[in-house]
Formats: structure tokens, sequence, C-alpha cells
């Protein structure tokens, strides 16, 4: 059996998905900027995706600027939203625990005369609001805090944070970036009440070379990439239809299905949970979102149990796939004890894993523990 529990660093592209990237390359091949029937035909449908994924933002189709991915997406609003407040300060707030995406943009920004404070997490893996409060300024122009961190799970709360911003910091725009959330819990941009959000395209089965940026009417990002005026100005280059088509349609269809998802999900992790009783000092580190599941197993070594599990078909990591090799910065972060974070896995669902795959991954993991504890 080949169990793939690896999905907060990629899912399998649904069929769906496919079938609209496929018909793209064969059927609407044209330039959407072009004027004839061809490129008409193509702007039709960079149009209908982009009224998918607004519909699953709960926003408009003109807040959506689609990008190449989350990273280009974070990028994006971290350096625009920097340019566009400096007038008003040069102060920004982010987290340690933030991806890659933000923090090592954040630190760019610092290098270029920002001033960048980066909060620290309590165990839970959240920011405590009562620290953002206390780190917002008159001159803040950003805060960008995640909505559920790509490596624990947690959960943010993020409207609490937004309640924070405009009390305390009025001139600041707000960044969720939701990559790990989009298409997988429910939430909408009024709900977040964010004036920038991130997200992807093949997190939720769409294909890889997608994303968007939600811009809040009435903000108007400078931007970071010229030429023929796509995106509204703001990003642009010739869209890329096949990957955008197919982030439409998982969009629409993930958007349909958060309910089911999530059940399936906390169903999935709830045997893994189980299997963890059963294994001396095994533990949940974050008790996050359901399709996101950090565990520990301290005395064991992370690249071992995953060398040996994957020996047994099963595929997943030791934390974000965007940091092979290192020790966890995230949970390092958190204060976890370094035995703890030597022995840590992150187990990821989605609606493509099964109940079986669950369980033969639970008795797998007892099996490889209790072999290499007799070693």
């Amino acid at each position: 059996m080949t169990v793939y529990f690896d999905n907060a660093a990629t899912t399998k592209p649904r069929p769906e998905a496919v079938a609209a990237a496929t018909r793209a390359m064969t059927e609407l091949y044209g330039n959407p900027s072009s004027t004839h029937e061809i490129g008409r035909a193509a702007a039709f449908e960079l149009t209908r995706a982009r009224e998918h994924v607004a519909a699953a933002l709960g926003g408009k189709p003109e807040n959506i600027i689609f990008t190449s991915g989350g990273t280009e997406s974070d990028n994006l609003a971290l350096f625009s939203a920097a340019q566009l407040g400096a007038r008003h300060g040069k102060h920004i707030v982010t987290s340690l625990t933030e991806h890659s995406a933000v923090l090592n943009t954040a630190e760019r920004l610092a290098k270029l005369g920002y001033e960048v404070t980066f909060l620290k997490p309590a165990r839970s893996g959240i920011i405590p609001p009562a620290d953002l409060t206390a780190a917002l300024r008159e001159d803040t122009i950003l805060v960008s805090l995640m909505l559920v961190n790509n490596e624990t799970g947690a959960l943010s709360p993020a409207f609490e944070y937004a309640r924070a911003i405009r009390a305390k910091s009025p001139n600041a725009l707000y960044h969720v970036d939701a990559v790990q959330a989009f298409g997988k819990m429910p939430f909408t941009a009024k709900s977040l009440d964010a004036d920038l959000i991130s997200v992807s395209a093949h997190k939720i089965h769409g294909i890889k070379g997608a994303g968007a940026l939600f811009t809040r009417s009435g903000v108007a990002l400078p931007p970071q990439l010229y030429g023929g005026q796509q995106e509204t100005g703001t990003r642009s280059g010739t869209e890329a239809m096949p990957a955008i088509m197919a982030f439409g349609e998982a969009a629409r269809l993930a958007s349909s299905e958060i309910a089911e998802s999530m059940n399936h999900a906390a169903a999935l992790r709830e045997i893994v949970v189980r299997a963890l009783a059963e294994i001396p000092k095994a533990q949940v580190l974050v008790e996050g979102a359901a399709h996101i599941l950090s565990i520990s197993l301290p005395g064991y070594r992370s690249e071992v149990l995953m060398n040996c599990l994957e020996d047994d078909g099963i595929c997943l990591s030791r934390s974000s796939a965007c940091k092979r090799g290192e020790r966890s910065r995230i949970l390092q972060a958190m204060g976890v004890a370094p035995d703890v974070i030597d022995g840590a896995l992150r187990v990821s669902f989605s609606r493509d894993n099964t109940v079986e795959e669950a369980e033969y991954f639970a008795e797998k993991l007892i099996a490889i523990s209790k072999r290499l504890f007799h070693r």
C-alpha cells in the first residue's frame, strides 16, 4: 500500500482540475489579452476562474490578482504593502512562525530600512492577541500573520488580530497567509477582516503554478512586476491559463466540500492520535486544524522514522517541505524541547486519504517504534 500523508506540501491534482488544465492547453490556448475569437474564449475562462476563486473567499472577482503561487502572493503582499504604507511609517509586525515566503521577505524589508517586529508564539503555536496589541504602534503600516500554520496546524484567532489592528494602528494593512486554510476550513475575507489574503492552487488539488492574492476593495497595491498591465497592472505577465483554470475548478469544488472535508480529516486524525497512546512518550504537539497533525516520538529520530515508514509505502514530512534537513525553527520558537523536535513528524490529510490508510499508518508507526526501541 502507498499512503500519501504529505498534503500540506502539495496535494494530488483532482481529475476535474486536470481536465480544466488539459482543456486550456488543447482548446483554449489563446492569449486572454488577444482580441480574436480564441483569445476571447480564453479571456472568458480567465474571468470564470477568477469568479470561482473570489466566491470561495467571499469576495468579488476584481479583488483577485492571480499569481504563480503562495510564495509570490506573500511577496507581492509584503513588498507592495510596505511600499504603499511608507508615507505613514516603516514599522511592520509579523511572527517567527510564518512561512519562509513571509519571514524571508520581512527580513529583506528590514535590510531595506523597515523596522520589523517578529513576535514569538506561545507554546500552543499561536501569537497571543495581547502580544500583537502590545507590538502595534501608530507608525505600524503592515501586519502579516498566517491563519493555519503550515507545519503545526496551529489555528490563529485572525479576527481578534484584526480588531486589535483596526483599533490601534488604523493605517496598517492586515495580510493573512491563508494558503493552508483555503478550501479546508470555513472563512471569508469579511470574517477575517483582512486587507490582503494569500492562497494557492496546489494545496487544494489544483496544479502547481497558480495562486492568488485577495486585495480588499479600495486597496491599490503598487506593482512589483511591470509589463503588459495584466491583472489590473498589479502583476503583469501573460496569465498561466492551464494552472489558473485548474485553480478555478479546484476552488469551486473545494468550497462546496469544506464541511465534508473537515469531518473526514478529523476522523483520520483521531485514528492516528489513538495510536500514539500506545507509544511511550509520543505526543500531539499542537491542537489545531484537523488536516495538519504535528506529532513527536521523543527518543526517536524523525529521519529514521520517515525512512522506516517509507519502506512501508508511507510518505510524510518531518516539518515544512521548504526546510529540508534543518531543525524546525517553528517548533524552536514555540519552546519545544530539542528531543521532542528531533522526533517530530508532520502528518497532513486530504480528501483522497482513507480510513484504511490511517489505520495502516497507525499500525506501522506502532510497529516501527517497538522495533527501534528494542535495537
